[in-house]
This record gives C-alpha cells, structure tokens and sequence, in this order.
C-alpha cells in the first residue's frame, strides 16, 4: 500500500510555530513531530511506501525523514515549486502512483485506520472516497430565521454540527487523469466535478479521534491531549 503525504504548505494559521519549522515537524508532546506520528502509524496500519509532497521549508523535511527506513517505510519525494493546491502535486507524480492509493495532509492527529480507508475505497467502487468526521461549531451570534421579511425562527448562540472532511482520501488514479499536471488543483474543484458528472465520491463517516492541526488551539489542544492518549496514537508507544 502506498501513501502521499502533502507537506508543503507555509502552515499560516499556525504561526509563529511554523516560521522556522513545516508545519507537519511541530512537536507534539516531549519528543514526537506530527509528521513522524503519521508515519509510524501508516508503517503500524501496513503500508511500505510513501511520498512526502514538500514546498516550503522541504528540506529541513527531508533530512527529518530522510528515506523512511528508520519506520520502516520506502519514502520518495516531490517538489512544489510554486503552491498547487490540495490535489495539484498528485498530478506531478501520477504515472509513478498505483492504481489506488491514500492521499493525507500532513498535520492531523487521529486514530483513524489509514489502510480501512483505503481497503474501503478499493471496494467501493468510488473514483474518491473522503475520511470525515463530525465538528461541532460555536456561533456566537443569535441565529435568525427570516421570512418575507419577519423573523421566524430564533435561536441564541447555538451550537451547529458539520461533517467535514478529515483530510485523508482514497483515491482511484484515473480520476485525476482528466486534470493538467502543474496547474493547481484544490479538492474542492475535484469534488464539485465528480458531483456534476454524477460519480459522488463514497464517504467513509469516522468517530474516533481527530484534529487538524492548522490553528494554534487545535495545536495547544494536542499536546495538552496527546500524554493521555499516545498509546491510542502510537501503537505499542
């Protein structure tokens, strides 16, 4: 089974910890990146290889990762000389990439079974399938409901929730073919056509635990958690 982890974002959100470090190298707790969570967990689920889509501070990456033998795993690279999207540095490698393979952002932290995603996809039938998860939202406003021009419906500051995508996908190789390599593509572009030539992608719904790792109380809320939880995270840790 193979992998491609998308590592190449500047990690804006996540500033100042991403001005001297990618983001998928922050630490989480005293002695584990992001990145090396990820990758210990993809040798732990089965997989042999991966590629480690970089851009922005790549090469502190890939003298971190090196060939990924220290977990395990054939580890190849790809370079994003200007930003691509999502979705856009698959198509600079997809003649090197198996017919089904999982693509995953480099910074979030979850138990999800990253080879289940791709068995299931590979049953499915689905030209993608998308990891998702539950979020619950905060709005902070009083929520109206308007008719006509009267309020008909009023709730304070109510909480609303969200399935969103986790960032990890199944992904059948053909159904990138269609797009140019080296033009930027973003996922949201490949779900909206998929939606309008009636080939929805499948939706592998998930419960367990999860966080993007994009903004600083998402960050504080890992390390505060990870103690806790490292064995859930790490297997045999």
């Amino acid at each position: 089974m193979h992998a491609v982890i998308m590592a190449g974002g500047k990690g804006v959100r996540l500033r100042p910890y991403t001005t001297a470090l990618p983001k998928p190298l922050v630490p989480i707790g005293d002695q584990h990146a992001i990145l090396e969570i990820v990758m210990r967990q993809l040798a732990g689920a089965g997989f042999t290889s991966c590629t480690l889509a970089i851009g922005h501070l790549g090469h502190i990456i890939r003298a971190y990762v090196g060939d990924g033998s220290q977990w395990g795993l054939r580890v190849d690279y790809t370079t994003e000389d200007s930003p691509l999207g999502t979705m856009g540095p698959l198509l600079t490698m997809l003649d090197r990439l198996p017919e089904h393979f999982l693509a995953m952002n480099g910074d979030i932290l979850t138990d999800l079974d990253f080879a289940e995603v791709l068995s299931t996809h590979r049953n499915a039938g689905a030209p993608l399938t998308i990891a998702t998860h539950v979020r619950t939202v905060d709005i902070d406003f009083g929520v109206l409901d308007t008719d006509a021009g009267k309020v008909v419906g009023f709730a304070e500051k109510p909480r609303m929730d969200y399935r969103v995508s986790m960032g990890v996908y199944g992904v059948s190789r053909d159904t990138l073919a269609r797009y140019t390599p080296g033009l930027p593509l973003g996922f949201d572009e490949v779900v909206l056509d998929l939606l309008a030539d009636g080939t929805p992608p499948h939706a592998y719904e998930f419960d367990g635990y999860w966080l993007d790792i994009g903004r600083p109380d998402d960050y504080d809320r890992a390390n505060a958690e990870f103690t806790a939880r490292r064995g859930q995270l790490i297997k045999g840790a």
